[in-house]
């Protein structure tokens, strides 16, 4: 079969660059992003949509590597909390549906369809600050705490799946600051700002040089540990 990569969440500034610079690298015989705007549609807080899209994405062709782009920072209204007075229950519920439990259902109906032998990357984006140890400045509850979610979500399935594909390597990788909409009215002076085309290029690049032992990590865009 035809060796297939798949990016979720293909519609955004990440995504949407790792859609493009994989289907130029001429890696893979077919290259798949999967959107809002896709068909089938994603919708990371439908489980059926999760699911039509990753019955799709078997379809196509052998997964060699899946990389999950989708996230949740702030919408209308709403976004990261400041303190424990702004908790809200419907940010919480959202960030959790988006940055969570969506994600582990991609790891659900995807990571068994991995190929048992040679090498496979199931890839999704998380965020330096859902790192437990690295947490100095609090706030932002709900983005911190789901991406937190996501990142034992990935410990948990790597586990699982090095039973069934030894080879295979389940990963969170954290991408850096990057312009696009996501984070656009966070960015401060300071910050190491990526184009989204650099960061695709730099997550591939550490993609490209993660080895099974990597498989259930957590890493940066520079290939750099990140602390849990």
């Amino acid at each position: 079969m035809a060796a297939t990569a798949i990016v979720l969440g293909a519609s955004g500034g990440i995504g949407a660059a790792l859609l493009e610079q994989l289907r130029t690298s001429g890696e893979y015989s077919e290259v798949i992003g999967f959107s809002r705007h896709s068909t089938p549609a994603l919708d990371m807080q439908d489980p059926s949509s999760i699911e039509s899209v990753a019955a799709h994405a078997i379809a196509s062709g052998e997964l060699r590597l899946i990389i999950n782009a989708t996230g949740f920072l702030h919408a209308a209204g709403s976004g990261p909390e400041r303190s424990w007075r702004d908790l809200n229950p419907d940010y919480l519920a959202q960030a959790f549906a988006v940055n969570a439990i969506g994600p582990a259902l991609l790891m659900k109906h995807l990571l068994p369809h991995l190929p048992r032998t040679g090498r496979a990357v199931f890839a999704t984006l998380s965020a330096r600050v859902g790192s437990i140890g690295d947490n100095r400045l609090g706030g932002w509850y709900g983005y911190r705490a789901s991406k937190a979610a996501l990142n034992q979500f990935v410990r948990t399935a790597s586990i699982e799946l090095r039973r069934r594909s030894p080879d295979a390597i389940c990963v969170a990788l954290h991408p850096g600051t990057v312009a696009t909409a996501l984070s656009a009215p966070f960015i401060r002076e300071g910050l190491e700002l990526q184009t989204p085309a650099t960061a695709a290029q730099r997550l591939l690049q550490v993609i490209a040089q993660l080895t099974p032992a990597d498989s259930g990590g957590f890493f940066d865009h520079r290939g750099t540990a990140v602390p849990w």
